[in-house]
């Protein structure tokens, strides 16, 4: 009985359109929210992890997630254009494979958003904080980086860190942007997003001449790897997995997205075919120009691309990479928490999460409760963790969440093949098994401990938590079947709102 509770997808469509968010992105705002919020740490500061495990065989890391990452998103379009409403893999879930498989992988996407959230703020703080000690205002060692990672010391030693206060202070700055209104957010994205590529693009043109093939040797210095492993090239493509993080995230504004049939798969597949693009080039370049080996420099560096510049004489151009990384990172924190806000703002409409969650701020339009409740677990999980374990954890969780949709997506096919589908997947029977199978040998790849370990234990919380709190109070369970349609009588939920448009919105 427990996977017989599901929630049909005509009732979802019809609860959005009645507590909706204004929908008020286009196709272009999608694709630059996607960019947005993949381009960052992956690129900018996982390059030296990657370094570290796979050495240049990080290049074939890059090429396997990406795949991976290509085949899921034809699988996203599909569910996103079908039912274009907030909660992404969560809803698609619920209506396809019932509510503990929806909670399971709402569960996950909390390690998904949040916590890489919290890895993109880390990353973050490495850049700002080497700008300013390159530049004598640095802050005490112990505050750059937290008890779970180690610090550089001038003398070369390492020593613990103790609270990194930088990616603190982001996530908390981030929080109030998202309380002030997404509409508002989008347009400083877009901008972000631009600073970005500018940055990438100047570092390829730079460091490309700089391309020696003996770097390249030898290719593989640890092998493919083993699942379980964590090292290689299958456990850098694991941890490289979060530098495609993101554009899954698209699929949270369907709700708010104009005419979301057609852009909902633009800004899915488009944002993911530049990120990849740029992703190659710089990884050849970087490779190619400084070497990595493991236990080298660059695979050591927290800011590895400004790391490279400086190395083959560009050290004021390094420089202001490393200011563009401190200028756009937030954007991705930004679209992270975004996605979390959202997810869970559709669990609580759901019954499935205190009410309270769902709260409407009265001036700013926006799920104001949620949003400071996740910047603040956030802000804590950036202040006492390290970049790499955070990426890892995320990548677990997300992972899980698209196999389960790719799952939804093939099972939907059979079970209502009439339903109007947008877009369709190409050749789903074979991209749906092939998207579950990559993504089962990425998350055995990112090593059992401690992340499989971490994210088992996390699972079994989430268990408790729902049979304990969550299924009884559903909107699905027995005697609660009043409030299944209660959005549709609500005479205070008028269709589309302006959720979140701020205090200045207009009609």
């Amino acid at each position: 009985m427990l996977f017989q509770r599901t929630k049909p997808l005509d009732l979802i469509l019809e609860t959005a359109s009645k507590r909706s968010l204004t929908r008020q992105l286009g196709a272009f705002d999608l694709t630059m929210l996607g960019i947005g919020a993949v381009i960052g740490t992956g690129i900018f500061v996982l390059t030296a992890v990657a370094a570290n495990k796979a050495g240049p065989g990080m290049m074939y890391s890059f090429i396997i997630a990406g795949i991976v990452c290509a085949l899921t998103a034809l699988i996203y379009s599909e569910i996103a254009a079908m039912v274009p409403v907030s909660g992404s893999a969560y809803t698609y879930s619920y209506a396809v494979l019932g509510e503990l498989i929806a909670w399971m992988v709402g569960w996950a996407l909390i390690l998904e958003y949040a916590v890489a959230a919290g890895a993109v703020s880390v990353g973050w703080s490495g850049y700002a904080n080497g700008f300013l000690h390159a530049h004598g205002m640095g802050l005490p060692h112990a505050l750059t980086a937290g008890p779970f990672d180690t610090v550089t010391l001038p003398d070369g030693t390492t020593a613990k860190g103790s609270f990194n206060l930088i990616a603190f202070l982001l996530a908390l700055l981030v929080t109030w942007l998202l309380v002030i209104g997404t509409s508002k957010s989008a347009k400083v994205t877009a901008v972000l997003v631009l600073i970005k590529i500018a940055a990438l693009t100047a570092f390829v043109m730079l460091a490309f001449p700089a391309v020696n093939s003996a770097n390249f040797e030898p290719m593989l210095p640890n092998g493919w790897g083993t699942p379980l492993s964590g090292v290689g090239v299958l456990g850098a493509a694991a941890s490289i997995f979060f530098a495609y993080v993101g554009f899954d995230a698209v699929s949270t504004a369907a709700e708010e997205t104009k005419n979301p049939n057609r852009n909902i798969p633009i800004g899915l597949i488009g944002s993911l075919a530049i990120c990849t693009i740029f992703y190659l080039l710089v990884a050849y370049t970087a490779v190619g120009s400084m070497g990595a080996q493991p236990g080298g420099a660059l695979s050591q560096s927290k800011e590895p691309l400004a790391f490279v510049l400086r190395e083959i004489g560009w050290p004021k151009v390094g420089d202001l990479v490393a200011a563009a990384a401190i200028i756009a990172l937030p954007s991705v924190v930004l679209m992270m928490m975004f996605g979390q806000t959202r997810i869970l703002f559709t669990m609580s409409r759901d019954g499935l999460l205190p009410e309270k969650l769902s709260a409407v701020h009265p001036k700013f339009h926006t799920p104001h409760v949620v949003t400071w409740i996740t910047g603040i677990f956030v802000a804590l999980f950036a202040a006492m963790f390290p970049v790499s374990e955070l990426a890892d954890i995320s990548n677990a969780g997300t992972l899980f969440a698209f196999f389960m949709v790719a799952a939804g997506v093939m099972i939907l096919r059979k079970t209502d093949p009439n339903r109007a589908r947008p877009f369709r997947t190409p050749l789903v029977w074979i991209v749906g098994p092939l998207a579950m199978a990559g993504c089962v040998l990425l998350f055995f790849s990112l090593g059992w401990n401690p992340t499989i370990k971490f994210f088992c234990v996390w699972a079994i919380v989430g268990l408790v938590v729902y049979f304990a709190y969550a299924r009884r109070r559903s909107h699905l369970a027995p005697g609660n079947e009043h409030l299944l349609h209660a959005h549709s009588h609500d005479p205070k939920l008028q269709p589309n709102p302006a959720l979140q448009e701020g205090p200045d919105a207009g009609p």
